[in-house]
């Protein structure tokens, strides 16, 4: 054939072909209509999640609990939801406001962040829940329970930030509880309270006075000692000058501990009960302190159990080879289950590609209703607190039988709902 016979042919012939292929209409791209963004997903693209827990400091033991809960969490998927592998990345809050505010910093810095598993502690949530909000991210904590970060009778705390969640239990009741039961049980008239300055120990000592003046007692001292302080003697003679009867001190260690230490060795204390919170229901202090601590009361989140606490504790026995130092594991369980159900809730596929809207992912997590978790029934309210409140009063009558004996020696629970 010449050559004018075959373009004579090509001419000929291409109508047909572009008739033909124009019938394979290209697939429409797609366009995010939510109006926080979008994260979009290639095929074998991980989701990705930042943990920001307490990793160094004092109270590295509760972030590493609040790690390895997520861990656990993570592990029962088999590491990867919707098919998807779960991308980490990890940074220490080291319990500060600063620490939370560099180390969300580094997570929101990458928009393909679908959100925040954290924090141990409610100072540094109160900063990274505001960046993290203003990102159109979704945050979830298993251990902050500062009322400050989500309501205060039943209205927007100072620190609420849409899109943030907890499954640690509203701490204003925890005071409301301690209260409730130095004055109607152990007949308590006149308390002393001291925190440490953060918004954590203040909504503490804040919900404990007002429960406690309403019931009819009263304050006759409400103070605060710094972080790092060791000498408490000063703080402890105004508790004495005061007339104080029961002194709430809801402190981490080692302050809490300075506190108590001290305070036993002041013949003035022999007749002033004392009591702290759920920071210092912990193996180590209970170790550290021995004897001193004999007589003692906490408030503290109620303990779950049942069949489902005690699979996971096995489980979390043979991840790490020991038993858990506190509990807040299961909170932080729960926490990433909730989470990844409302990723699960939001996402849709689109042409190979796995595409979250951020408005859509806070509606899943505000739509959580009578989810069953290890810790209890979970219904996320309009301001973000997922667990129902309740706690308990427990006292430390048998130093030998260490945390699980605390545990389980309840003196008084308390729920909003229970009247008294």
């Amino acid at each position: 054939m010449s050559l004018n016979s075959w373009l004579r042919c090509l001419v000929m012939v291409l109508p047909f072909v572009f008739m033909f292929s124009g019938c394979e209409k290209e697939k429409p791209r797609f366009q995010c209509r939510d109006d926080l963004g979008c994260v979009v997903l290639a095929p074998g693209e991980p989701l990705k999640i930042g943990v920001l827990q307490a990793l160094s400091g004092k109270v590295a033991n509760l972030g590493r609990e609040q790690v390895r809960g997520f861990e656990l969490a993570l592990k029962d998927r088999d590491g990867e939801t919707l098919g998807r592998k779960v991308a980490i990345q990890t940074e220490d809050t080291e319990c500060s406001p600063e620490g939370g505010a560099n180390a969300v910093l580094k997570i929101i810095a990458d928009p393909q962040h679908i959100a925040v598993f954290g924090t141990t502690c409610s100072g540094a949530a109160a900063v990274a829940s505001k960046a993290v909000s203003a990102a159109g991210l979704v945050m979830i904590s298993g251990n902050n329970s500062a009322p400050f970060l989500t309501s205060v009778g039943g209205k927007p705390a100072p620190d609420y930030h849409e899109g943030y969640f907890r499954t640690a239990p509203n701490e204003e009741n925890a005071g409301k509880a301690a209260a409730t039961y130095a004055y109607n049980y152990l007949k308590v008239k006149k308390a002393a309270v001291i925190n440490d300055g953060d918004i954590y120990t203040r909504g503490l000592t804040q919900g404990f006075c007002a429960a406690f003046e309403t019931l009819g007692g009263e304050i006759v001292l409400d103070t605060s000692v710094n972080k790092g302080d060791n000498e408490m003697a000063p703080v402890l003679t105004a508790v004495l000058n005061a007339d104080a009867g029961l002194l709430f001190f809801p402190l981490f260690q080692p302050e809490g501990y300075h506190i108590l230490f001290q305070a036993r060795k002041m013949t003035g204390f022999k007749d002033v009960v004392l009591m702290s919170d759920g920071a210092l229901i912990d193996r180590s202090f209970l170790e550290a302190a021995g004897e001193q601590a004999r007589g003692m009361y906490f408030v503290g989140p109620a303990s779950p159990s049942g069949p489902r606490v005690a699979q996971l504790e096995e489980k979390y026995i043979a991840a790490y080879e020991a038993p858990p130092s506190v509990l807040y594991y299961l909170s932080a369980y729960d926490a990433a289950g909730l989470l990844f159900s409302a990723i699960e809730t939001a996402a849709i596929e689109d042409n190979g590609n796995l595409v979250i809207g951020r408005r859509a992912l806070r509606r899943a997590m505000y739509a959580m209703e009578n989810v069953q978790g290890v810790t209890g029934l979970l219904n996320c309210d309009g301001f973000g607190d997922c667990a129902r409140p309740v706690f308990n009063v427990l006292q430390l009558e048998d130093v030998d039988a260490g945390l699980d004996g605390l545990k389980s020696n309840v003196k008084f629970s308390f729920s909003p709902e229970k009247k008294e």
